[in-house]
């Protein structure tokens, strides 16, 4: 829809959402948007459990390097769908791409359990990582904009902690659906892949009773629109809070209507924030190559170097870790502040992987105190990774909102989820710890690095209206107004 661009309005839009108390509808927005980290950790865990089955000739006879192109293949559809369905999101909104994502992801989960071979596998996995790299655009544009700002810190970690709710219930459902004595092989893959479409189902009847974001629709030629839908939530809140009235919005903006946008302003936003570009990299990167160093070898260090046969059911402390600390140390995002939980995380969850990886080398851990380290450590980097998608998400204009998110995603994934498994695969097969402890010390070293660039690049958001940390580009000059 296009309007003109001399046409300019003002809006409380931004600050009657942030001042709204915390109700029901908001959880609702939580669960229904949310559920796309459980979905992806669902994912994640019963595929990588799933590998070794299908090479068995009553499968898809698959060979051990097809499995691992498989991953990289539905890796690449991740990217793929970030960078497409961002770019899309913020042009034609919010709700139509996280409807039209999960729609994909279940659509490429269900045809994946009908696959008969190598090409039609990948194939069905590329279009289920496709909809899973789109949902991280349009659902972390859609979280920010709605949630309030006194609370955006907590909500957004722990939407992005729920993972490893998914992984955890992966391995559960791996160990009855995957056990031949129970469900023949056969048969038992292919309904693991019909949990992620099922569930898909009940989400997409969720989230028709999610709204477009106001935010949106006011910098893009829908003002009246957007006012209307803020009054409708207002009324919803008050009624399942009990408020008779809410407190006064604090403040207003001014924007130029303007329709969609092209690449254009997205890279010259890029140039207008060149230090903020550095620090979303930093981070993203260097939380990318910790997580997945770690969580795509961890089998291969327990039965390689602990002698572990199976390794499904150490993934529980460690997926218990992760969710507990961003539960735990979410909210401090909000009131200690950004800059100093930030980089508290990345620098004590390096340090402390660089105390493992020697105490690892030194050969005085055992299968045991290895997860129950690697736990503690993640309890700690689960919070500055789930840091890392917040702070992309919010320092940048509203209009390219969802672009970057993507860009910054699949940088991130394409150098954290390609490199470090890689390295430490090879390391690994070397067979020698120190080798291995090479590798924690370089992801400790990535971590540390990041965050001394958030000391001196981050950004004070806690609290902080979107509008205040990063005017909309259609934002006309001197717009935004404090009561």
């Amino acid at each position: 829809m296009s309007t003109p661009e001399s046409k300019v309005i003002e809006s409380r839009v931004p600050s009657r959402m942030d001042r709204l108390p915390w109700s029901r509808w908001h959880w609702m927005v939580i669960i229904a948007l949310g559920i796309t980290w459980i979905l992806d950790g669902l994912e994640v865990q019963l595929v990588s459990e799933v590998g070794p089955i299908l090479t068995e000739k009553s499968t898809l006879g698959l060979s051990t390097s097809e499995v691992g192109n498989a991953a990289s293949i539905y890796l690449a559809g991740e990217v793929f769908g970030a960078l497409f369905f961002g770019y899309v999101t913020d042009r034609v909104g919010r709700k139509k791409l996280f409807m039209v994502t999960l729609s994909v992801y279940l659509i490429g989960s269900f045809l994946a359990s009908l696959s008969w071979g190598f090409w039609s596998f990948v194939f069905f996995r590329f279009i289920a990582g496709t909809g899973i790299g789109g949902e991280y655009a349009a659902i972390n544009s859609a979280i920010d904009e709605l949630i309030p700002a006194r609370v955006r810190g907590w909500a957004d970690l722990v939407i992005n902690g729920t993972y490893w709710v998914g992984a955890a219930v992966a391995t559960i459902i791996g160990t009855v659906l995957l056990d031949p004595n129970l469900v023949p092989h056969q048969y038992g893959w292919r309904v693991v892949f019909w949990i992620g479409a099922v569930l898909g189902i009940g989400v997409l009847l969720i989230r028709r009773h999610v709204p477009e974001s106001p935010r949106w629709l006011m910098t893009h030629g829908r003002n009246d629109e957007a006012e209307e839908l803020v009054g409708e939530i207002e009324e919803e809140v008050k009624r399942e809070t009990g408020i008779e009235e809410l407190p006064e919005p604090e403040g207003s903006i001014k924007v130029r209507q303007r329709g969609a946008i092209g690449f254009g302003p997205i890279v010259q936003t890029m140039k207008m924030y060149p230090r903020r570009s550095i620090l979303g990299l930093s981070l993203m990167i260097a939380q990318t190559f910790l997580y997945n160093a770690i969580f795509f070898t961890y089998g291969l260090i327990l039965s390689t170097f602990y002698h572990v046969g199976n390794v499904s059911l150490y993934l529980l402390p460690f997926a218990a870790g992760n969710f507990f600390g961003v539960i735990f140390l979410g909210r401090f995002f909000d009131t200690i502040g950004r800059k100093a939980m930030i980089a508290g995380t990345y620098a004590t969850s390096g340090i402390m992987l660089a105390i493992t990886g020697y105490l690892f080398t030194q050969g005085v851990l055992n299968a045991v105190t290895q997860t129950i380290a690697w736990s503690v450590i993640f309890f700690v980097a689960t919070a500055a990774a789930s840091s890392a998608y917040l702070t992309v998400s919010e320092i940048f204009p509203l209009e390219t909102r969802a672009m970057a998110i993507a860009f910054f995603y699949a940088v991130g994934t394409a150098i954290g989820g390609v490199v470090a498994p890689s390295i430490f695969g090879a390391l690994i097969s070397s067979g020698s710890r120190e080798s291995v402890f090479h590798g924690y010390l370089l992801a400790a070293v990535l971590m540390v690095l990041a965050a001394g660039v958030e000391v001196v690049m981050g950004v004070k958001a806690e609290r902080q209206s979107l509008e205040n940390i990063a005017a909309p580009l259609s934002a006309a000059e001197e717009s935004t107004t404090r009561a």
